[in-house]
């Protein structure tokens, strides 16, 4: 675990349940609503003070996910991807890392390409069968996407590296 580098996450199914709230239609212009997990936030931030990168690469575009990628200080985000592994492969060329420095998180097909190359791939514990079924699926989550699997899956990151201990003597030692 300590040549992870970068995690990746997929957005709904993810960080989010999948579902999507779209209220009515009015000019054209509707709107819609994500809910994200409060732990799966705290888990990144704190990966993020410990040196970690993040990044979000999902095939949808949502002003949503701008946000709470903002909120989290996530500086790589990647929206309305075709092609998730190529567009992954860009951003490890920006950031001078590979493959073996990735773990990712994805819940459906779309995920597969990049799951079968990074060196710890997850899924939440709802994935569709073609993405738990992989062979070399290091981490299935107990939780449900939106329910706290990236939280899950950080811990299992962070305590493995020795980083959780790092944090929890942060708030143990607050005065």
């Amino acid at each position: 675990m300590e040549k992870i580098k970068l995690l990746v996450l997929d957005v709904d199914g993810t960080l989010t349940n999948g579902k999507l709230y779209i209220d009515n239609y009015l000019d054209n212009l509707a709107n819609e609503s994500k809910a994200f997990h409060v732990r799966d936030g705290f888990a990144m931030v704190n990966w993020l003070k410990q040196g970690g990168e993040i990044a979000i690469l999902t095939g949808k575009y949502s002003n949503i996910v701008s946000k709470r990628a903002e909120e989290l200080g996530i500086k790589y985000v990647i929206q309305a991807s075709k092609n998730k592994t190529k567009d992954l492969k860009n951003l490890l060329s920006e950031l001078n890392l590979n493959f073996s420095n990735v773990a990712y998180m994805g819940d459906d097909v779309n995920d597969i390409g990049v799951m079968l190359r990074v060196a710890c791939p997850a899924c939440p514990a709802d994935a569709v069968d073609e993405v738990r079924n992989l062979s070399n699926i290091k981490f299935i989550s107990s939780k449900n996407g939106g329910d706290g699997a990236v939280r899950e899956f950080l811990e299992y990151i962070m305590k493995n590296n020795g980083m959780w201990k790092k944090v929890l003597d942060r708030y143990m030692n607050e005065e």
